[in-house]
């Protein structure tokens, strides 16, 4: 898959409006990604490498038939309403190393290598799953942060305060 300027790009590549079965959905050949009442599919960015959940983002069908057809990770902002190339600001795009669906394919799996620092966050971490939560005695809850994903650039620099 090589590179191409996706913002002015219409994709080739349809998805099937037919309805299936559960048992063609669960155990055929056939690509048929269900997208939700909006329009919009999970899309979950895994380390190709590693394995280690990178983001949680949606794809619609713009998105998803341009990420498989440049071989770069293309989103759906929500908050902006608008098609989102990976690392188009920050230089930390998203090559597409495998992308898999679940079994009933309302989710999307992508491995990813991610270019430049290798961070996937707007934070500037390599994860956007950088804090864990902690359950204390007394049943109060608090994050904690992974000491081991710091930033990797100042967002700052990158997307202005």
């Amino acid at each position: 898959m090589r590179y191409c300027s996706s913002m002015t790009m219409t994709p080739k590549i349809s998805f099937s409006t037919k309805n299936f079965s559960k048992a063609e959905l669960d155990s055929g050949t056939i690509f048929a990604p269900r997208f939700n009442d909006s329009g919009l599919i999970t899309a979950i960015a895994v380390d190709a490498v590693d394995n280690q959940i990178l983001m949680v983002a949606y794809m619609n069908e713009q998105s998803l038939a341009l990420t498989l057809e440049t071989g770069i990770a293309h989103y759906w902002s929500r908050s902006r309403g608008s098609l989102w190339k990976k690392g188009e600001t920050s230089g930390n795009v998203q090559e597409i190393s495998e992308i898999q669906t679940d079994c009933d394919q309302d989710t999307i799996l992508l491995k990813v290598r991610t270019l430049d620092t290798g961070a996937n966050c707007h934070t500037g971490r390599k994860s956007c799953f950088y804090r864990k939560v902690v359950v204390a005695q007394d049943g109060s809850t608090r994050l904690a942060f992974d000491e081991a994903d710091k930033p990797r650039f100042d967002p700052d620099k990158v997307y202005g305060s």
